[in-house]
């Protein structure tokens, strides 16, 4: 009796306690018939807070520009190599109020612009100190997408990717992916906003999360990653481990059984 009772156990643990190749898969199923699946976001990038902006000004006078430029000696001594360390130190970081502070020109509300009007406010205000604006050149760019990912990845971490725009694929690929424990069901996206925390939920192993208005992160998003149940029951995570498991129980408990009759 008692021997089919553990034999009934185990079994159930071993089918239970195994991660299902569905539960791995990532984008599982068909497109959807709207025809609007894999589309890309073609809206620029809107600025936020604590975003680091890398503007640089190219000009004739170059007296005249390198007071403007005053820390791109920082950032070209390593061509190639420029890291966000070097951004962080050299570029125009957002501040809450959502301005930046620029030589001779003072604080400029940049918050919930792009690039492109970025650079247009500041040849307004360029056009002060130059006689032709034609001959200067500005760049504005976006000194990359921070964010952090967190919860059963390989690396998890703060990371950079200098890019206009990341995906939460991406996001998660720059982590190390998702480990086996991880719940690709539930990979929650927590995202600080001006009227409060925002917690987004998306469905990896879906097609149709491709499709969501969430599929792409913003600066300073939080990604976590939510452990599987059976990584806390701690039976393994393959076959293999389980059976191994459940094989180290039984000689325990049957080892428990035969001493006890003994005495």
């Amino acid at each position: 009796m008692l021997r089919n009772v553990l034999i009934i156990l185990s079994l159930g643990l071993l089918i239970s306690s195994c991660i299902p190749k569905k539960e791995l898969t990532y984008f599982q199923g068909e497109p959807s018939a709207n025809k609007e699946m894999y589309k890309i976001l073609n809206e620029p990038y809107k600025l936020q807070v604590n975003d680091i902006l890398d503007i640089k000004i190219k000009a004739d006078n170059e007296t005249l520009v390198a007071l403007f430029n005053q820390s791109e000696s920082q950032t070209t001594g390593n061509i190639g190599q420029v890291s966000a360390d070097q951004f962080y130190l050299s570029g125009y970081t957002i501040d809450r109020h959502g301005n930046i502070r620029f030589p001779y020109i003072g604080e400029i509300n940049v918050l919930g612009y792009t690039e492109k009007e970025v650079r247009e406010k500041l040849e307004i205000e360029l056009a002060k100190y130059f006689k032709d604006l034609d001959d200067v050149f500005i760049t504005v760019k976006l000194a990359g997408i921070r964010f952090t990912v967190l919860g059963e990845v390989a690396n998890p971490g703060p990371m950079v990717l200098f890019q206009n725009q990341v995906n939460v694929v991406e996001a998660i690929a720059s982590a190390g992916d998702i480990e086996i424990t991880g719940d690709r069901k539930r990979v929650t996206i927590v995202r600080k906003q001006i009227d409060g925390t925002k917690k987004i939920m998306l469905d990896l192993t879906d097609i149709d999360v491709f499709n969501s208005d969430s599929f792409y992160i913003q600066s300073n998003d939080i990604v976590y990653i939510e452990p599987l149940k059976q990584k806390s029951w701690g039976t393994g995570t393959t076959g293999v481990q389980t059976f191994t498991t459940i094989v180290s129980v039984l000689s325990f408990v049957t080892t428990t059984i035969l001493l006890a009759k003994t005495l």
